[in-house]
């Protein structure tokens, strides 16, 4: 499914599937607009026209039929998660470059549709972060807290002309968990940092209200029967329980499990990112397993790794264990034991 994070029912056709994923992500890209600015809708418009691109000369390459795969919707939803999970207002080309990790790297060089090993959207973040990790902590700041909110027009010609005459500062601003990372590093206390203008009641101003939304998104998808429940939850207990263990250990140097929670792309990542069916485990138990453990490493890395927010990372770990999750949580056939035997 080319990576798209949804279960495919018998009655639906995967463009009705991709249809719904993409109106499930509408709240928190809505309120992501409203929070930040028009720059998210820049965003997404780049990412789907290069990932459209790159997907009709890579068919044409190996010579396979474009319609029935353009059409399914599906290289459109991963343009979305690799959009919605990139700073905005960020240069063309890095959305360009992203989307090719994505689409021809992630997905057809290991076969194409549905035989990636990995999620192809965090394969394309992973890469930009770790070859442009200033571009990439160039975040938009809360319209309220910016000295500058660039309009759409604004934001086009920052997008493919750069600063022109608005200097950056005006205009980004370092993430929550970025600042609580480096204010904790110069050794100022949680509460001092939590009272920072920029941290609202649960995560930052604006991201609180945007994490919601795509939980709100997810729960449509649970409603409509396009994802279980499982890797949700164990997703979402994993960061809380280790963020909430870690807290207790050290208040002083460690945020609460709510902070963590909504904050950068926790919500995105359990609901609309580790659910991928092609890259996630496949059986029940193995979900709560393979989500729990993407849940865990996403706390460990943002508490004691070198990037702010895990959750990318942690996805793609946890992509790596699945053969064996799954090798190990079959059920057992009836009337065979252990190791498939009478």
């Amino acid at each position: 499914m080319n990576g798209s994070p949804y279960a495919l029912l018998a009655h639906n056709s995967v463009t009705a599937i991709m249809l719904k994923v993409m109106a499930a992500l509408i709240p928190g890209v809505i309120a992501h607009a409203w929070f930040f600015g028009p720059g998210i809708w820049v965003s997404l418009l780049l990412c789907s026209a290069f990932a459209i691109g790159l997907e009709a000369l890579i068919l044409l390459m190996r010579g396979l039929p474009m319609k029935p795969f353009l059409s399914d919707g599906s290289v459109l939803v991963t343009a979305a998660l690799l959009a919605v999970s990139l700073p905005t207002l960020a240069p063309w080309w890095l959305y360009a470059v992203g989307t090719i990790f994505a689409v021809p790297v992630a997905k057809h060089l290991y076969g194409g549709l549905g035989q990636n090993p990995f999620n192809p959207a965090m394969v394309g973040y992973a890469a930009l972060i770790v070859s442009f990790p200033v571009y990439m902590t160039q975040w938009p700041a809360p319209i309220g807290l910016a000295d500058h909110a660039p309009t759409l027009l604004e934001a086009l010609d920052l997008v493919f002309a750069g600063q022109g005459a608005i200097s950056p500062d005006a205009y980004t601003s370092a993430t929550v968990l970025d600042t609580w990372k480096t204010q904790v590093k110069l050794g100022k206390p949680a509460e001092g940092i939590l009272g920072l203008p920029m941290f609202g009641w649960g995560g930052g101003i604006g991201q609180e209200f945007v994490a919601l939304m795509y939980g709100l998104g997810g729960l449509l998808m649970l409603s409509n029967r396009l994802i279980t429940w499982h890797i949700p939850f164990a997703f979402l207990a994993g960061l809380a329980a280790t963020a909430g263990g870690l807290h207790l250990l050290d208040p002083a140097r460690h945020a609460g499990p709510l902070f963590h929670l909504l904050s950068g792309g926790a919500m995105l990542g359990a609901f609309f990112i580790a659910t991928d069916p092609v890259t996630a485990a496949s059986t029940p138990r193995g979900k709560l397993i393979y989500a729990g453990l993407a849940g865990f490493l996403t706390a460990v890395i943002r508490a004691f790794g070198g990037y702010p927010d895990g959750v990318a990372f942690a996805v793609l770990i946890a992509n790596v264990c699945v053969p064996f999750i799954d090798a190990y949580t079959q059920p057992r056939v009836f009337g065979r034991g252990k190791g498939g035997k009478p």
